[in-house]
């Protein structure tokens, strides 16, 4: 029990060595990679669809290729599998990203949501709790949804 407590503090309250803007802006990918993921995982049922969106999402924002893209949703998918809270991606994105990066991810959360045509409760229900731990209105979260909404209304027709 005394381990598990000192190494708790020793990882969220030791000193860190000062990252490099290369490490940050890894970090700060990962970290958005990492909400897409839990939002298509959060009705339990991850489609190819789903998936194929998300690499879709890191490549368009983080401009990566296929390759980089398969790579760091790996990385997303164990930091996921291992996470405790959102809180620990929601503080780098809140942190690194301006109010116009934020609100084009929050799209993008949509977009996943969306991607096999169907909202579940449990996906919207976590968008709402990631966009209020960026600091974003309920009104930014509805523009979001309904941009995203439209542009899937426009391309299935």
């Amino acid at each position: 029990m005394l381990n598990a407590l000192r190494s708790f503090f020793d990882r969220h309250l030791a000193p860190q060595p000062e990252e490099t803007p290369a490490e940050s802006n890894h970090r700060t990918q990962l970290a958005a990679a990492v909400l897409l993921v839990e939002v298509v995982r959060s009705d339990h049922d991850i489609s190819d669809t789903e998936r194929q969106a998300v690499l879709g999402s890191v490549a368009r924002k983080f401009g990566l290729s296929p390759e980089e893209a398969r790579e760091l949703l790996e990385l997303a998918e164990q930091e996921s599998n291992s996470a405790h809270d959102l809180y620990q991606f929601t503080s780098r994105i809140d942190a690194s990203f301006d109010l116009g990066q934020k609100l084009r991810l929050l799209e993008e959360l949509w977009r996943a949501a969306y991607s096999d045509d169907r909202l579940h409760e449990y996906e919207e229900h976590l968008i709402r709790r990631i966009a209020d731990l960026l600091h974003l209105s309920h009104s930014q979260f509805i523009g979001a949804k309904l941009r995203a909404l439209s542009e899937k209304q426009k391309s299935s027709s």
